[in-house]
């Protein structure tokens, strides 16, 4: 397996992209500590990792509150000895036109789906840098590409992940610690269940392979960067998006 040995910490785990990256990692070897808000949803997917065979537990946090990043990190490290690999993955909506966006709405987005991507790359770095191995992975969005209306603060907030990712990869590879970024385009999770019949069937038009796309299909390349194969890309976002956007 390509990750034996590896500890990997997962933010946003317990739905949709996250709990599909906390499976493939734990099914390629890696040990996952997984993190979200809904401990209940946790203990489930520690379970199903266990009933496959892997290994998991669970920290609960919210991602936006300092402390219990801090803490939870902490814990994680104190029980898996280490952490090899961070998927920054935790995020949240809160569309409106720009014209009529709360400044609360703004700041809660950016709190959530970029100041805690930069809180939990500063507690992971020091267990990467005292083993010289990392691998940072944060999911961004085709939005933080190519802009969205309505969307004003999840564009900024995914669009200030790619640099951050980039300026981290610089920072740390001379350590061997890889920072890239993944954008995927539309995919189906509870976070676009809630969108019409009418949107979806407008936006898979949008996209070349003429499908939405799954978890799975993101988790797969999280897995890709995560591993030894992936050592020599770093500073990269790799576009997971059915070709919606290209260049």
């Amino acid at each position: 397996m390509k990750l034996e040995g590896r500890v990997a910490l997962v933010t946003g785990a317990s739905q949709g992209i996250g709990h599909a990256c906390s499976l493939h990692l734990a099914r390629e070897g890696a040990s996952v500590a997984v993190a979200a808000r809904n401990q209940q949803k946790l203990e489930e997917l520690v379970a199903a990792i266990a009933a496959e065979g892997g290994k998991a537990a669970a920290f609960p946090m919210d991602v936006a509150e300092e402390e219990q990043v801090k803490s939870a990190i902490k814990s994680a490290i104190a029980h898996f000895g280490k952490i090899d690999i961070l998927v920054n993955n935790a995020g949240i909506t809160r569309d409106q036109l720009v014209m009529r966006m709360k400044r609360a709405d703004w700041d809660a987005v950016l709190n959530t789906n970029l100041t805690s991507a930069y809180l939990t790359i500063q507690h992971v770095i020091p267990s990467m840098l005292k083993q010289r191995w990392g691998r940072i992975v944060n999911i961004t969005s085709v939005f933080g590409q190519m802009g969205q209306a309505g969307q004003a603060n999840y564009a900024a907030s995914k669009a200030g992940l790619i640099g951050l990712t980039m300026a981290i990869a610089r920072e740390v590879a001379s350590r061997n610690i890889t920072s890239n970024a993944i954008a995927p385009g539309f995919i189906e999770t509870s976070m676009t269940a809630g969108l019409s019949e009418e949107f979806k069937q407008n936006a898979v038009k949008q996209i070349p392979l003429g499908r939405v796309g799954t978890p799975e299909d993101v988790a797969h390349a999280v897995t890709f960067l995560a591993s030894d194969e992936a050592s020599y890309i770093t500073g990269h976002v790799l576009n997971v998006n059915g070709g919606m956007l290209m260049g």
